[in-house]
């Protein structure tokens, strides 16, 4: 039923099977990211998208599949050697540190990996190198006017925007977003859709995990659906959303 492209490939996730207390929450997930692809990935309530994501990102440990990040199986790798190897997740729930500004937030994640402690390392080296790279990731998603402001300050969609820039300034090969448009206005979720669509390029690709199916339709070529925690559609968007299987999961759609 799916089937992905070979080439380019940075993820390739592999019959992965992540099981609670005997009851498969995830059931055989098969998708495939390529470089400089934006792909969305939708599902019902409950169908299993974040236990994926976990697990994907090492949260979680899949009972069984791949999963190969830019041609290195790290299945059985953790968390922290995802992240260093090229991972990143831009969460849902937004936890920046409220006693910092936008631009040393994303400093400080800039700087993570340089040392084991990375406070320490905003506090005993020069942070201007970090701290360049901070200003212009604001930038980029949009926050270059608020970079010296702190979160307090500041509503729920410039908040999910410095978690897109805190998670680049890892320089990830794969960004995960987990439900970036929720609790936005119509206005917000489409700018914030826009920002998504230009993430996207030569050595990084990005899935979108979203419930806002008008804006994934609209920048998302490609769909890989879940539902009950087992795959349902991979491929074209369009293709994908014609499918009855799909309509009738999703949709609430029997014709």
């Amino acid at each position: 039923m799916i089937a992905a492209k070979t080439s380019s490939l940075l993820l390739d996730v592999k019959n992965v099977t992540v099981t609670f207390g005997g009851l498969n929450a995830v059931d055989g997930a098969r998708l495939a990211l390529e470089d400089n692809q934006l792909l969305g990935f939708i599902g019902p309530n409950g169908a299993g998208k974040t236990t994926l994501m976990r697990a994907i990102i090492g949260m979680l440990t899949p009972s069984s599949g791949q999963i190969i990040l830019d041609g290195q199986d790290i299945s059985s790798r953790r968390l922290v050697d995802r992240i260093n190897l090229g991972m990143a997740l831009a969460q849902q729930i937004i936890k920046p540190l409220k006693d910092m500004t936008l631009l040393d937030n994303v400093a400080l994640a800039a700087g993570s990996g340089k040392l084991l402690s990375p406070i320490k390392a905003m506090i005993h080296r020069s942070r201007q190198h970090e701290q360049d790279i901070a200003h212009g990731l604001l930038t980029e998603v949009g926050l270059a006017d608020a970079i010296y402001k702190y979160p307090a300050e500041l509503p729920l969609g410039f908040l999910k925007r410095l978690e897109v820039a805190r998670a680049l300034a890892r320089q990830p090969k794969v960004l995960l977003l987990d439900e970036p448009l929720a609790g936005l206005s119509i206005k917000e979720a489409e700018d914030m859709a826009d920002l998504i669509m230009g993430l996207p390029c030569k050595g990084r690709g990005v899935i979108l995990i979203e419930h806002n199916l008008s804006q994934v339709r609209r920048i998302c070529k490609t769909l890989y659906v879940q539902n009950n925690g087992r795959p349902l559609a991979f491929g074209a968007t369009e293709d994908v959303l014609e499918k009855r299987e799909v309509q009738m999961a999703y949709l609430g759609k029997s014709e």
